[in-house]
């Protein structure tokens, strides 16, 4: 527990449900180490119809829970919580995101922050004038903006775009939850992730072909929302939804597990994924697409592996030798554990709050100083 203890409100897509979205996993291992640190969290949630089929999570055991399901009940339910808290965090793909942010950096006392865990999708959707949530004028009413991704994207928030405080927190792992559990070797490559329009090329062409060219080898493939017209080769299994509670034994069964990023993402640079951190948290060697950025997070060659075709699958698939495979996951693993795990990301966000708000605590002095030497100078000028 630290010394000093915040209260957070995040406003989030979901935390309760991971079908179909990342963000999930990642609000779930931050609030679990900030609640474990002894902060005060509420987590607000929109209730959607495609998440209410689908709560793995109904009840989570760390902070507070609440859903809403209009803006109207989020303000009539929830105005003191917001006014009372230290940090107010309005998370990217929140439904009509950019009318709650906009009532958020109004009504909270406190300060408030933006965190965007997609932050490519969300300044390309800007680019084009999608605003749904969050728009240009907002951006600097945040106190602080929150990005999955780092690297130069970070000043193209505060240069370009107005951002006050542009900081990296990065997806991580929750290494209580992630960690190597024996398991029999039920595939040769294996990827867990949602169908996107713009990543399956890559699932086509790192995973899918070697998987033709390797008839004898077993591959899976977990996610959903993938069309039912694609053609799976016979020696690929496929499961459709697989909540987080099966990803530990997932990764553990895979003798590689393979990392794929939206084209945005590799565009940007510095956007690891939560998947890459669970995977080398439970030991099980990596391969990887390539992007700038990729080396400040793993060591290429020792902790992960990265692959450009097929055949550079293969060859790792057919001729790496089992002590060399082993070697690659222990060190991915310890890297996890020296840089990467939620606790990690919770002390990153605490510096940040205190960041904001110290600096609020001295813009209040200075302006309490000068309004007292203004009257100091009114005194003196007129005895």
């Amino acid at each position: 527990m630290t010394t000093t203890t915040y209260r957070y409100v995040f406003l989030g897509l979901s935390i309760t449900s991971s079908w179909g979205n990342g963000h999930a996993t990642t609000y779930r291992a931050l609030l679990r180490a900030l609640a474990s640190r002894g902060h005060r969290v509420l987590f607000l949630e929109r209730n959607l119809p495609i998440y209410d089929q689908h709560r793995d999570l109904p009840n989570p055991p760390y902070g507070t829970t609440e859903q809403y399901s209009s803006i109207t009940e989020l303000r009539d339910r929830f105005s003191r919580a917001v006014r009372e808290a230290d940090l107010v965090i309005v998370g990217s793909f929140v439904p009509e995101g950019a009318t709650v942010g906009a009532w958020i950096t109004e009504e909270a006392r406190g300060k408030a922050a933006f965190y965007d865990l997609d932050t490519p999708v969300t300044l390309g959707r800007l680019a084009h004038g999608d605003h749904a949530y969050l728009t240009p004028a907002l951006i600097p009413r945040y106190d602080l903006y929150l990005s999955a991704t780092g690297g130069p994207t970070l000043e193209r928030l505060e240069r370009s775009h107005g951002a006050v405080r542009a900081r990296a927190l990065y997806c991580s792992a929750d290494t209580d939850v992630y960690h190597p559990q024996p398991a029999p070797m039920r595939w040769d490559l294996g990827y867990l992730g949602t169908y996107s329009d713009d990543r399956q090329a890559a699932v086509e062409r790192l995973l899918l072909e070697p998987a033709r060219r390797m008839r004898r080898g077993r591959f899976g493939v977990a996610g959903a929302q993938y069309p039912t017209s694609l053609a799976w080769p016979e020696n690929v299994s496929r499961t459709e939804h697989l909540p987080p509670d099966e990803h530990r034994i997932f990764y553990n069964s895979q003798r590689f597990t393979l990392n794929l990023t939206r084209r945005a993402m590799v565009e940007s640079g510095w956007s690891p994924s939560a998947r890459l951190f669970e995977a080398a948290a439970c030991g099980t060697p990596v391969l990887s697409d390539t992007w700038p950025g990729i080396e400040t997070f793993f060591q290429p060659g020792e902790e992960i592996l990265l692959v450009r075709s097929p055949e550079d699958v293969l060859r790792k698939l057919r001729e790496m030798k089992e002590d060399k495979r082993l070697t690659v996951g222990q060190r991915a693993r310890q890297r996890v554990f020296a840089e990467h795990t939620a606790m990690h990301r919770a002390e990153a966000f605490e510096r940040y709050t205190r960041e904001v708000l110290e600096a609020a605590s001295r813009t209040r002095a200075r302006r309490e100083r000068d309004g007292q030497l203004t009257a100091a100078q009114v005194d003196s000028q007129s005895g």
